[in-house]
């Protein structure tokens, strides 16, 4: 509660004095400066009113309902403050010649609202367009130890759904389960994240999951967010009563969950290992996975795709670990930030595997990460379009 108050008056004042700036310099310099500065003057005092609203609505102990209408809120205003933002220090360094009675930087000023008006587009169609167009990536892997019957084999991975972002419209997950179906693969994985805090999210898209086909069957993990850790539970009978709900969910989607588990791939007298662990990574979270229960034999011969929600596991546990025969880690979690421009995101500066393929200096293990298909914080997607990943197994 300390750290939402303190954060909430921070934000108040931060944007108090951006938006002071902004009034005092439509007061000085605009060419109608009564009516601008007095829209200024109000709309500050409306969107000050909006993080309010905002910051009250409850993130850990609300409905799914009200986390929708707690992220929309925070959106609008960050999409209005932060081009302000970008305006005004545009503004000041275009001022600084001034404190040696100089004259302002010729453009500067209009150089910040043309690209405060670039950003504030950009947040709106990341809303509104680029988080609802579905990008298909074919990915074609060589795959050490793969049985000849499996060149060829296609697997369809998604991830990182979180339904409660959409609350009850089912629209985009439809078209979502759609597509991923015309692409005809043998097997189709989902690697965590189905909810943002909840199981009852999951609940108006059942029926539209249960869709999902595949001859070799439809599979899926758990990630961070499937857990409950992101709410309070007035007891752990609550908590556990959560989770044998979202697992239900599942039953009667027709997904075979695997929970520290191992499926096996069969294509005429072959086979080969699917392995689906828990949560792995994220701390303070707990450890919920174990690979060596779901697969105790991990330096067998035995061909083995790997589904694990953070690429984290991979990087820290199998990528430079020469006893585990593990070819190929399926993953999500990153979603890339929900931001990528021209192949580069943010979230290369806190994941060393963000997303697309990676593998260990002698290509025998790899990692392929999926950036997501859902939002979560923000409701939006900046260049980083939900993915479906159509992965085709090669004999190496």
């Amino acid at each position: 509660m300390r750290v939402s108050l303190m954060l909430l008056l921070t934000l108040l004042v931060f944007n108090g004095l951006v938006d002071w700036y902004i009034y005092r310099q439509l007061q000085r310099r605009s060419f109608n400066r009564k009516v601008l500065s007095r829209i200024q003057k109000w709309t500050a005092l409306a969107f000050a009113a909006l993080l309010l609203a905002a910051m009250i609505v409850p993130a850990r102990s609300g409905s799914s309902d009200e986390l929708v209408v707690k992220m929309w809120l925070l959106f609008a205003y960050f999409s209005i403050y932060i081009p302000k933002f970008i305006a005004g220090v545009f503004d000041i360094i275009g001022g600084l010649p001034r404190l040696w009675h100089k004259g302002r930087i010729p453009g500067m000023a209009w150089t910040g609202v043309v690209l405060a008006v670039v950003v504030f587009v950009c947040f709106w169609w990341g809303a509104l367009v680029t988080r609802y167009d579905i990008d298909k990536k074919d990915v074609e892997v060589p795959v050490r130890g793969l049985p000849d019957a499996f060149d060829g084999y296609r697997v369809a991975q998604f991830s990182d759904l979180h339904v409660g972002t959409f609350g009850s419209d089912t629209a985009f997950v439809s078209k979502l389960v759609d597509e991923i179906n015309a692409l005809r693969p043998d097997a189709i994985v989902f690697t965590g994240d189905i909810v943002n805090r909840q199981s009852d999210e999951i609940h108006p898209f059942v029926k539209t999951l249960s869709r999902l086909e595949a001859p070799g069957g439809v599979y899926a993990i758990l990630g961070n967010h499937d857990y409950g850790d992101y709410r309070e539970w007035d007891s752990s009978e609550a908590k556990a009563a959560n989770m044998e709900e979202l697992y239900d969910a599942y039953r009667r989607a027709g997904i075979r969950l695997l929970l520290n588990e191992t499926e096996w791939l069969r294509r005429g007298n072959d086979s080969i290992a699917l392995i689906g662990v828990e949560k792995i990574g994220d701390a303070p979270f707990p450890v919920y996975g174990s690979l060596s229960k779901a697969y105790p034999a991990l330096d067998d011969s035995v061909a083995k795709i790997l589904l694990t929600h953070n690429p984290a596991h991979w990087v820290d546990s199998i990528r430079d670990n020469g006893n585990l025969n593990v070819a190929l880690s399926l993953a999500g979690h990153t979603h890339a930030m929900q931001v990528e421009v021209f192949g580069l995101s943010p979230a290369s500066m806190r994941y060393e595997t963000w997303g697309g393929m990676y593998a260990d200096p002698a290509g025998e293990r790899k990692l392929y990460v999926n950036i997501g298909a859902g939002e979560v914080g923000v409701p939006m997607r900046i260049g980083a379009t939900p993915e479906i990943t159509l992965l085709t197994l090669r004999c190496d």
